[in-house]
């Protein structure tokens, strides 16, 4: 029998220094449970613990749910990876920066390299240019405020670098047109349905469950205002508006607008962590699990890594600064999570807690990890 003790001590050793208010962290190994720990408060001022069904905002642990709808779309002859973008969205239509027109693709939003950007500036245009990232508070369609980017240049010629963006919320636009409804409806069908998976949705379905987010701050996180500006080092300023989830009018955002358990994430990353379960075809997950970038560059922040089709993908641990196996996957969410796939040890991941940044970009996810590997491996 592992020892998961240490696994709990450094949760909750963490919590109780407050740097995070609360959380969920489940692992399975070889397809088993080995890791369910629920720790810390859901609502700090009401004294309300997290449970292993507390429900969180998810951020980018959206995506993967994107990516794999638009996979299963794939091999069903709905979507095809190289086709363009606008043949669905036709008032998609942005512009190089030498003002030629983009001929952007699927794959292209699927790994980042469409030329698409997540720059902040974007925000802060004048309101009726402004151009909302998923993560604030909006009344805005997909076309009424994707269209936007038209008059945008790009940051590159789609392909030629690698750029996390917005290209995601793109994705699911094309999807929703696709499929003939909403993005959820997609969702629903080609992944939530057949995994048993019930909360992950772009509104909440239990008030009573919804974790309160906070963000990083001294001598402990703060209580999220809305807005609420929240700045890190590598990532800039960031504007979280937490009633996002309650605004039905707002977008669907694939790129960071779903909120659901730690539960719902896991049974989609069991998945595909064994040849895509139910959703998808081995072949597909395979592709999923390479590099579909080539030798174009991360980020400075993702050293050691490259881009598959649902999240970093491990290339040199050493490089990465990660306990984790050639191969791995891994990725998180801004409002303070981080998940894995390594397949190599059979260890699956997932770490939620309601407290943004740094349980998703900073020391603790890899610390985490390290905990983890060291316990079960």
């Amino acid at each position: 029998m592992s020892n998961i003790a240490n696994i709990a001590r450094f949760i909750d050793d963490t919590v109780a220094r407050e740097e995070i208010v609360g959380t969920v962290v489940l692992v399975h190994k070889n397809g088993q449970p080995v890791v369910q720990h629920a720790a810390g408060l859901a609502d700090r001022e009401a004294k309300k613990p997290v449970t292993l069904d507390s429900i969180f905002r998810y951020a980018s642990c959206t995506k993967p749910f994107v990516a794999t709808t638009c996979l299963a779309m794939v091999e069903r002859g709905v979507l095809a990876l190289d086709d363009l973008a606008r043949t669905y969205i036709p008032w998609f239509h942005p512009k190089t920066p030498d003002g030629q027109d983009a001929a952007i693709t699927i794959r292209h939003l699927l790994t980042h390299t469409s030329g698409l950007s997540y720059d902040p500036e974007l925000e802060r245009l004048p309101p009726d240019r402004a151009v909302n990232l998923g993560l604030g508070n909006t009344d805005l369609s997909f076309e009424e405020n994707f269209s936007r980017l038209n008059a945008i240049p790009l940051a590159f010629v789609p392909g030629t670098q690698w750029l996390y963006s917005c290209g995601t919320d793109v994705l699911g636009a094309v999807i929703a047109a696709a499929h003939g409804g909403s993005l959820q409806s997609a969702i629903d069908h080609y992944v939530n349905s057949k995994l048993g998976i019930v909360d992950a949705r772009f509104s909440v379905t239990d008030e009573s469950r919804l974790a309160v987010p906070y963000a990083d701050d001294t001598p402990r996180p703060r209580r999220m205002t809305d807005p609420c500006p929240v700045g890190s080092e590598s990532f800039g300023q960031t504007i979280f508006s937490p009633s996002r989830i309650h605004n039905p009018k707002a977008y669907q955002s694939g790129g960071a607008g779903m909120a659901g358990t730690a539960g719902d994430m896991l049974k989609l990353l069991e998945a595909l962590a064994n040849d895509g379960g139910p959703i998808l075809s081995k072949a597909t997950v395979e592709a999923g699990f390479s590099n579909q970038i080539g030798d174009l560059e991360m980020a400075v922040q993702h050293k050691g890594m490259r881009f598959g089709f649902f999240g970093a993908i491990v290339a040199n641990p050493d490089e990465a600064n990660t306990v984790m196996s050639v191969g791995a996957l891994q990725w998180g969410g801004i409002y303070g999570h981080t998940w894995f796939i390594d397949r190599t040890h059979g260890l699956t991941g997932v770490s939620f807690t309601n407290t943004a940044m740094n349980a998703c970009i900073g020391e603790y996810p890899e610390q985490l990890r390290r905990v983890i590997y060291q316990d079960l491996c």
